[in-house]
């Protein structure tokens, strides 16, 4: 990895404008900011230059600089803080340019081009997003590719949206064209009933071949119509491979993301994706950002997509360059690549290519953009496509019998697609895959979770000390003895200890560990501390990293201030790290509205859709407590009415017992499944939900609490989570002893047949309730009156609950308190 260079003194700057160059310094400066603004770069002309008036001067060192920079590269470098970035990039810009392989990048445009032809003539009136205004992104990617070769890259990990996808999966990932044309001939459409994905959404992996012959994998990330979404995702994909690799992992592994130039501009989740860039638990070493700008959105022109002059300009707010350059001077665009890349590997930073072409046909042509674009879609009906463009700039010869060859070529290929019979797939599975299992849920996936009482004191010693010398805060030195005597079988074990018991045993068993989420390491509710800092230098020291020699990794990282941005980077790390314990914590549960995009996409759909297996693990802190409305619910019923097809799992673990058992149930199970947890906040270090350290010792985590304080009940009350605490404490009140509780502690899959058998432990009771905090119409009543119906038998089934209301919660804390008084009056009718 380079390093930066340091600052230039402001009596060295003054030196180089004052010395023998300082004339040619100080026009080429002007030029370096503003001879963006003047490049040719719409190739249509819709999009003229703009005068800067700091460039209105003439003269040789004028043009000299208006060549370099008003040509048909417009390079936004100098809001760049450091100023030996700048340099390089000056230095790569003036300096001599590379030569480009002429007649390879002729025949990727034309394959490129006339791929796209042969869809439109064979499956008019199909949606493809073609490539088509843009294709010299093939041969852009292509020397990117060669570049990283060079530099030893070994895959690429790529995301993009539709536009162009089936024409970078069949010249990028290689995969043959008849695969792309059995998608449009729809075979083997009883294999995907109920699921699959359309075709360009679908991921895809493939080798690709340099030109001096190096091999790459190629992986396309599969994604969703949510556009950018699929941005953090890839990065977080590509992450878990650089830290699989080690070392040169981020040399190895490069993140490619192609933009819409409207969905770049407008989609936060972008500007969530590029602050990650820097940031210790996300960096990647830098992303290549490609923008398939076709200056036009769905029907939206660019002048009403953003504020800016360029959608890219997004980037501006970080140390990006940014590299705008016309899609059809096709050896600047290749010259680019190599520029994005190389500046990429140099400074481990993210880049910016800004391809700037048109659309040739409507978004997604079966739309007619003449009646929202009359003028511009006129000149393109004019228009040649870029490869007759190119092959004229070049003098190719021979070059319309090169196109017939080709075509011929793909008109085969399409007839061989008519002839499959089972729907092909486009990738291969890492072999990281192979011990893990998706599907519907089995029995004999479940596995012993408890840890030997030995094991538990050892970790707990690892866990609550720390180095001789070093000075730790007086509250955080208490917390520790306090989970000194939790391990030792003198105070009961809170949710903290737990969760720290859990993680201490992965690691130390050889399982990896990452844990981020907003103040993640300390802990929303002040219940984690899992790093610890000196109070006189701010050293850091992490217990669980020293549990023991050669144990394995553990990361846990305060994120930044985003929930879809961190969300999607952790579903993606856990795509390509399935041995590791992923989570990702929420502030407060609601906050995880803010990512429903990527929960709705990937989390809940993704091996729906795709085949794809994940076990990311959601914490969602959640309870009605008089926080207001926005700190209450972590919205269960949105989860409950994602579940289907054993999607995920959804649990409320209601003791720090069962929290330790549900954790190391997720990491050592091979049946890989997302899980959302819903975490208490009040509970954290009450009695009432702690455990006695015997209890770690049990064997697994149990989806069903019954009640094993009452016999003979008459009524059953049936809830999850923290107001089962406040349930039993009201019949303790009350000394009664003719109802039952019974806590559900995974609402999904549902437990059915143990519920049952917990129900049947009472045969006299007449009367079943389910009782819940939240509003009628949210949280799990929906979901679990029918299932209780189904095995109640004769039983009448109740429920008592808040007044529906559009509102999770009240904002007065008093009004909480009559509200949840009601609740326990409801559910014991009978007078104490």
């Amino acid at each position: 990895m380079a390093t930066r260079s340091k600052p230039a003194s402001q009596s060295a700057a003054t030196a180089v404008l004052e010395g023998p160059n300082g004339e040619r310094e100080r026009v080429f400066e002007l030029f370096r900011h503003y001879g963006y603004l003047e490049a040719d770069l719409d190739p249509l002309g819709f999009l003229p230059p703009v005068s800067h008036p700091s460039l209105r001067i003439e003269g040789e060192l004028a043009d000299e600089a208006r060549r370099v920079y008003c040509g048909t590269v417009g390079a936004e470098f100098m809001h760049i803080t450091d100023p030996g970035r700048r340099r390089w990039i000056q230095e790569r810009m003036e300096g001599p340019q590379s030569a480009v392989d002429q007649e390879r990048v002729l025949d990727q445009l034309i394959r490129a081009d006339l791929f796209e032809q042969v869809l439109q003539q064979r499956y008019l009136g199909s949606k493809r997003f073609s490539l088509e205004g843009v294709t010299a992104m093939i041969p852009l990617v292509d020397e990117i590719l060669e570049a990283a070769g060079q530099q030893g890259a070994v895959e690429l990990v790529m995301g993009m949206s539709h536009r162009g996808r089936l024409n970078v999966i069949v010249q990028v990932a290689k995969r043959s064209p008849e695969e792309i044309f059995a998608g449009f001939e729809d075979v083997d459409p009883r294999s995907v009933l109920g699921s699959g994905d359309v075709k360009y959404h679908m991921g895809a992996t493939g080798e690709y071949v340099t030109r001096s012959g190096t091999r790459i994998h190629i992986h396309l990330v599969s994604n969703p119509s949510h556009l950018e979404a699929v941005d953090p995702v890839t990065v977080g994909r590509t992450r878990a491979k650089q830290d699989r690799a080690g070392q040169d992992g981020s040399r190895r592994f490069l993140p490619l993301l192609v933009h819409g130039d409207a969905a770049f501009a407008g989609q936060g989740i972008v500007a969530e994706t590029l602050n990650l860039s820097d940031l210790k638990g996300y960096t990647v070493g830098g992303t290549v950002h490609i923008i398939a700008n076709n200056l036009l959105g769905f029907t939206t022109l660019y002048s009403e997509e953003h504020s800016s002059r360029f959608s890219a300009q997004l980037a501006r707010r970080q140390s990006i360059p940014i590299f705008h350059v016309n899609a059809e001077d096709v050896d600047a665009v290749v010259r680019v690549g190599r520029l994005a890349l190389d500046y990429r590997y140099t400074w481990s930073g993210d880049v910016v290519v800004d391809l700037i072409g048109y659309r040739r046909h409507g978004h997604s042509e079966v739309d007619d953009p003449t009646v929202t674009q009359p003028l511009l879609y006129k000149a393109i009906k004019d228009h040649p496509p870029l490869w007759e463009i190119y092959a004229e700039d070049i003098g190719a010869e021979n070059v319309q019998e090169r196109a017939a060859k080709i075509r011929d070529e793909l008109e085969a290929s399409q007839k061989k697609a008519k002839n499959i019979r089972k729907k092909p797939s486009l990738r291969e599975l890492p072999s990281y895959w192979n011990d893990y299992k998706g599907g519907r849920y089995k029995p004999e996936y479940e596995v012993d979770t408890g840890l030997p009482a030995k094991e538990l004191s050892e970790i707990t010693a690892k866990l609550t000390t720390y180095p001789a010398d070093f000075h730790i805060h007086p509250k955080v030195k208490k917390l520790l003895e306090q989970r000194a005597e939790m391990g030792a079988g003198k105070r009961l074990v809170d949710y903290g200890m737990a969760e720290t018991l859990a993680l201490g045993g992965l690691v130390k068993a050889g399982i990896p560990v990452r844990l981020t989420g907003q103040d993640t390491r300390r802990g929303t509710f002040n219940q984690r501390h899992s790093v610890l800092l000196d109070v006189e230098n701010e050293q850091e020291y992490v217990p669980l990293e020293h549990i023991a020699e050669g144990q394995a990794r553990c990361q846990i990282y305060n994120s930044s201030l985003s929930e879809a941005g961190v969300l999607g980077f952790e579903y993606g790390y856990s795509r390509d790290y399935p041995e590791t314990l992923v989570m990702w914590e929420a502030q407060f549960g609601d906050f995880a509205n803010v990512a429903q995009a990527v929960i709705d996409q990937f989390v809940s759909a993704g091996e729906d859709k795709w085949g794809l297996l994940s076990g990311v693990v959601l914490l969602l802190p959640h309870g009605h407590e008089g926080q207001g409305p926005e700190h209450s619910s972590a919205r269960p019923e949105r989860f409950l009415q994602l579940a289907a097809r054993d999607n995920f799992q959804i649990c409320q673990p209601s003791n720090a017992m069962q929290y330790f058992h549900l954790l190391r149930r997720q990491a050592l199970r091979h049946w890989r499944k997302p899980l959302v947890v819903f975490t208490p906040k009040s509970m954290l270090r009450h009695p009432d939900a702690s455990s006695p350290i015997e209890d770690f010792t049990h064997q697994r985590f149990l989806t069903v609490l019954p009640d094993t304080e009452v016999s003979g009940a008459t009524r059953i009350l049936i809830c999850t989570g923290k107001i089962g605490h406040e349930l039993r404490a009201e019949r303790k009140k009350r000394t009664d002893q003719t109802t039952a509780i019974i806590s559900v502690e995974q609402l999904y899959p549902f437990p059915e047949k143990e519920l049952e058998a917990a129900i049947g432990q009472f045969p006299s009771a007449r009367e079943i309730v389910w009782v819940q905090e939240e509003p009628a119409n949210m949280g799990a009543l929906f979901y679990v009156l029918p299932r209780l119906r189904r095995i109640a038998g004769e039983r009448a089934v109740l429920s008592v609950k808040r007044s529906a209301s559009a509102s999770p919660a009240t904002g007065s804390a008093k009004a909480h308190e009559v509200e949840q008084k009601t609740l326990l009056t409801l559910a014991f009718p009978n007078k104490p």
